[in-house]
């Protein structure tokens, strides 16, 4: 799936995202300033999380809960030096828990990610647009 897109329809865009029936583990790319926390968050909105949502650079993961008692977590691990960071902080338990896993940076870890994911690249186009393409795995 492609589209294109501006960041005032990033609601639009998340809800066509969850509709298309990714798998759980979204890996998110594109280059910064791209929209990859924006379109995390609408995600969530989405989703159901009520609290506020922010970018995990330094905390590396942030946990939201979704109604159903069912958790969201949102990583960013552009600042992992090497995977076994990501492997000390657990990224397995997590990746593997069944719950949703947004993934900001993750060709850092690119070894530790399930087999069933979903990638989302966003590039952003000279009008001003983004452009987003969701691979289902």
């Amino acid at each position: 799936m492609k589209i294109e897109f501006s960041l005032e329809e990033i609601n639009k865009i998340a809800q066509k995202v969850i509709e298309s029936n990714p798998e759980k583990v979204i890996l998110f790319n594109g280059e910064m300033g791209a929209g990859k926390t924006t379109l995390i968050k609408s995600i969530c909105k989405y989703l159901g999380v009520e609290n506020p949502t922010s970018s995990p650079t330094f905390s590396l993961v942030n946990e939201y809960e979704i109604p159903n008692n069912q958790l969201v977590y949102h990583f960013d691990v552009y600042r992992l030096k090497n995977q076994n960071e990501a492997l000390d902080m657990g990224i397995d338990e997590y990746l593997y828990s069944g719950n949703w896993c947004f993934i900001e940076w993750a060709e850092k870890i690119e070894d530790l990610i399930p087999e069933n994911h979903s990638i989302i690249t966003i590039s952003t186009l000279s009008n001003g647009k983004r452009l987003l393409e969701l691979k289902l795995l």
